[in-house]
Formats: C-alpha cells, structure tokens, sequence
C-alpha cells in the first residue's frame, strides 16, 4: 500500500517560465466554471474562516463547479500547512506553496495559470474583502462584463474604520495614477481594489509584469475589455494580523505606473519616426544653408527657415506615409484619403514650424547661438509635438486604452 503523501508532495504545483495565462484545457468544460485565487503571506489566523465562508457560499451557488486556490508565499506562520488542512472540510480547496518566488501580483499570476475555471476571482485573505461579494460579482459576469471590480467609491461602498490620513493616501495614490495612466486607471472608479473577477479570455496569451501589489492595474492596461462593470463593498478593517499597505507598497505602485506608462507608447513607431525626422533635418539644414548663409545667397533668416521646413515636411510625409505608417495607411488607400492624410500632416507641422521658427530667432537673435545649433534645438523642442498630433490625426491611432475596447460601466446599487 503506498505511502500517504506528505504535505510538500500534496501541494499544488507552482507554474514555471513567464507569466502568462493559457487559454483553458479543451476537457476543462467538465471542469470548475470559477476559480478564486486567495494570495496569503501569514494568514493563520484567518485562512480558516474565510475558506469556510468561501465554501458554504460557492457550494450552493455552484455545486463542485468552482475552485479555491490559495497561493501562499511560504509564510513564517505556515499559512500554508494550515490551508491545506482544510482540504478534507472543503474538497475544492487547493493550495500551492511558492518558495523561490514572492509578492501579492505574481501570486494572484501563478494562481490564475494553475487555475481551470473560465471566470478568475481575485481577492484578500484578510476578510476585509467580505466574501458575499463573490456572488454579486459573478452575476455581473453572467450579465456580460469582461471584468467586475468590488469598488469602495461607488454609492453603497466605502471604508470601514480609515484615519484621515490613511483616505488621503488612498485618494492621492488613484489621483496620481489619473495623471499617469488616465487611459488605463480612468477606466473604473476604484483602479486600486483588490477584489475583482476577470474573464480568462480577456487576459489570454497577453504576458503581463506586474509590481508590487496593485495588480488591478496590470490588468487594466493589458488586458481586452468590452465591458467593465463594478459592485460597491464596504472594506473591512483586519481582526488579526497587520495591515500591508506600507510605504513600500505604494512606491512599488508609482514604480508601476511610469512602467506601464512607457511600456504603453509606440516606441518603435517613434523611432521610425525620428529617423525619418532626421532625414528631415538634413533637408532642413541643406536648405537653411544654401538660402541664408551670408556665403551662399545670404537670404532673410525667417524667409530661408519656412522654405527649408516646407520641403522637409514634404519629404517627412512621403517617408511617413510609406514607412513609419504603413500598416495604417494601406487601410486608407487612394488618392483622396492621402492627399487628406498630407493636408492635415502639413498643418499640424506647419504650428510646428512657427513654434520652431520663434524658438530659432529668439535663441539666434536675442541669445546669438549660432544658427545651426539653434535650429537643431528647435527641431527637437517640436518633435514629440508632430509626432503624438500626427499619430492621433494624420494616420488616426486610437489611444491604446481605448482600442482595446470602449468599456461602459455598470453599477449595483447597495
């Protein structure tokens, strides 16, 4: 008869490699419909009555069809042995031990990759998230939401106990994500809850790389939305342990914004961009040379500079056009729509130019740098200018947040 197995051998395996979710296995229609993932890190003292809640609730809304996985980051308080001695009480419970790896958002990853069900739910260990709102979550989903956010600041929501201070730090962290990321933590009214519930397909394929705490705002950015609802909650202060909203946590979180902040530009569509844009200089220069220096035709400085930037301006359109926005511009064929992509090309540079033209005679006549170097100065001042306006016009790029999908929004009352 072979051995019982030992609690490391029982656990559930902890996925490898990069930090993507799989479409589900084609036998897992049989399978769990829901998954909730519960990330702990010493949590002894209440993982046993948030499994019970969890499991009286889930069991007579789903019957077998769900699954609770805890995903414990090897707590000091054996948060992790203790889990798994709930599994005879509470069969759907699975619990996965990582040792080599720590932090809430790539827990709540690593849950989600070992995961079967179709709907992934997200939230806290604590009871602050109270568990009831499980079921209201998932009947946004069966409503149609792609993704349903427990929100704190819509009507029936709120904190609990909070000091001042603590709803301040709270309200200035979402408010410096909106001057951050506006596209992506615009979206919903309470982007740092921890508490939601995704559509695997909404997340599929996509490799995320989250930061600290807040996953809410990976998913957000990278993930494919039609629809987003919310459902308020009242967070719950803590009955055991200590609170881990330290300021560790919030840097971390701004860390993530101007990551998410970059990685969200095209940059190598502006570095095609740029070179073009260089290209333009050089036509630029050759021209403000040949029309202006007092060795060659010695022309006015401001008559030579306007003809120089209207033949770079054609060359940078045609470059344009034919390189750097080429996927996009062999949707709009014909005559008639480039010849409207170059009229609103050259009037958006031509603002250029005259902003470049006021910087070129006010560091020339007024701080006597030499013309050239303050012509390059100029030109670079202008460059983000034509690029971000010629992306949004010219070729008409949707905002990356926004051609994910227009999301609406849809609120339960309390």
């Amino acid at each position: 008869m072979p051995d019982k197995p030992t609690v490391s051998e029982a656990m559930l395996p902890v996925p490898q490699g990069a930090l993507v979710v799989e479409p589900c296995a084609p036998e897992a229609s049989a399978g769990p419909l829901l998954s909730v993932i519960v990330p702990t890190f010493n949590e002894a003292l209440n993982i046993a009555e948030l499994v019970g809640r969890l499991t009286r609730l889930l069991d007579a809304r789903f019957g077998e069809r769900y699954e609770i996985i805890v995903v414990d980051d090897n707590s000091p308080d054996r948060t992790w042995e203790l889990a798994q001695s709930l599994e005879t009480a509470s069969p759907q419970l699975r619990v996965m031990r990582r040792e080599s790896e720590s932090g809430l958002a790539t827990a709540v990853i690593r849950g989600w990759q070992a995961a079967r069900g179709e709907l992934l739910c997200v939230m806290d260990a604590d009871l602050q998230h109270p568990p009831e709102i499980v079921i209201e979550l998932y009947e946004l989903m069966v409503r149609g939401a792609d993704l349903a956010v427990a929100s704190r600041h819509v009507e029936g929501g709120g904190v609990s106990d909070w000091s001042i201070p603590r709803r301040i730090v709270s309200r200035t962290a979402q408010l410096i994500g909106l001057l951050v990321l506006p596209g992506t933590v615009g979206r919903i009214s309470d982007p740092l809850s921890g508490y939601f519930m995704i559509r695997r397909s909404a997340i599929e394929g996509v490799e995320l790389n989250p930061l600290g705490y807040k996953i809410l705002i990976e998913v957000l950015a990278r993930g494919r939305f039609h629809w987003i609802g919310e459902v308020p909650y009242v967070f719950n202060e803590r009955a055991h342990g200590g609170s881990k909203a330290t300021a560790a946590v919030y840097a971390a979180y701004l860390r993530h914004l101007v990551r998410l902040r970059f990685a969200s530009l095209p940059v190598n569509r502006f570095m095609r961009f740029a070179a073009v844009g260089l290209s333009g200089v050089a036509v630029d220069m050759s021209l403000l040379y040949i029309l202006s220096d007092p060795s060659t035709l010695g022309w006015g400085l401001t008559r030579s500079k306007l003809i120089a930037a209207e033949t770079a301006i054609v060359n940078n359109f045609l470059w344009n056009d034919l390189w750097t926005f080429r996927d996009l511009s062999a949707r709009q064929r014909g005559l008639r729509l480039r010849l409207r992509r170059f009229g609103s090309f050259q009037l958006i540079c031509l603002a250029g130019v005259v902003l470049n033209t006021v910087l070129l005679n006010i560091q020339f006549n007024l701080f006597h740098i030499n013309r050239y170097i303050a012509n390059a100065v100029a030109i670079a001042v202008v460059t983000g200018w034509n690029f971000w306006l010629n992306s949004k016009l010219s070729w008409g790029i949707a905002d990356p947040a926004s051609a994910a999908a227009a999301p609406a929004r849809a609120s339960r009352r309390g």
